[in-house]
């Protein structure tokens, strides 16, 4: 195809990345790093990894004896999993309990962070949406939904009203972003919409076509932005419906994007 790059051949020297989830059908990772790795004119490459949650810390084990393996990508639903598998953590995932990257340390180690809240957040800043000062309802208090709601907070949204049906997961997040952000947090179990103007799913709810809707874009209050964190598909039901009802809608693929140059300084890419 005319204007792409051509392809990094793929040789003894090639250094190893490696994005774990299940499904990983929808990772759009790949897509975007490998284009950078090329035109950096990097000798590596991201490959997806398909690895079931009882099987993860048998994977991880094994990858990370792997000698030209130099990261570890995570997605749903492996985040908080992949946390306790690291030697150290950064701040976003001692406040989040979740991470979505760990690298080679020079010393063999193996160290985590999170990315996605603040790829998340400059995502939607850059669309227009930035959410200081705006109260916004998330749904959803899984790995990425963490790091979502400790970013949003960090940006200054004035208020943030999250959901999750597991309560005891919700509290543990709530107390642990209380003691960074006091007060500014609610919880409930239900989607708690009232008043916000921006909401996020943050659940895998969209990954596949008869999956349910995780809130009812109906009740999203007029002129209130709905976010969806899925990828793929980039027209989730969720958004075709909000977008129907009049709502700016924000697409998962700007999450991955605010993070592009969050990783190559993480993995010290240039």
């Amino acid at each position: 195809m005319t204007g792409t790059l051509p392809a990094v051949p793929i040789s003894g020297t090639t250094r190893l990345y490696v994005v774990l989830g299940d499904p990983v059908a929808q990772v759009q990772s790949p897509a975007l790093l490998n284009p950078i790795f090329a035109k950096l004119d990097l000798d590596a490459v991201l490959v997806p990894v398909h690895a079931k949650p009882e099987c993860l810390e048998q994977v991880v084990a094994g990858l990370q004896c792997i000698g030209n393996l130099d990261g570890i990508f995570a997605t749903v639903p492996h985040k908080a999993a992949l946390a306790g598998l690291a030697d150290r953590a950064g701040r976003m995932v001692e406040i989040t309990g979740s991470a979505n990257a760990l690298r080679r340390e020079a010393d063999g180690s193996w160290y985590a962070e999170n990315f996605d809240g603040t790829g998340f957040v400059a995502g939607l800043t850059e669309a227009g949406h930035d959410p200081k000062a705006r109260r916004v309802a998330l749904v959803g208090a899984g790995g990425a939904g963490s790091a979502i709601a400790a970013a949003l907070l960090a940006a200054g949204a004035d208020e943030l009203s999250v959901c999750d049906p597991d309560t005891a997961k919700l509290n543990r997040l709530r107390s642990r972003l209380d003691a960074h952000w006091p007060g500014r947090t609610h919880t409930s179990a239900e989607p708690h919409l009232d008043g916000a103007d921006i909401v996020v799913n943050a659940t895998p709810l969209g990954l596949a076509p008869e999956d349910p809707l995780p809130f009812r874009p109906a009740r999203v209050p007029a002129g209130g932005v709905v976010a969806d964190i899925i990828m793929k598909p980039r027209e989730t039901r969720l958004l075709r419906e909000a977008a129907a009802l009049g709502h700016p809608v924000h697409h998962g693929i700007h999450m991955l994007g605010g993070q592009l140059d969050s990783y190559r300084d993480f993995f010290g890419l240039g």
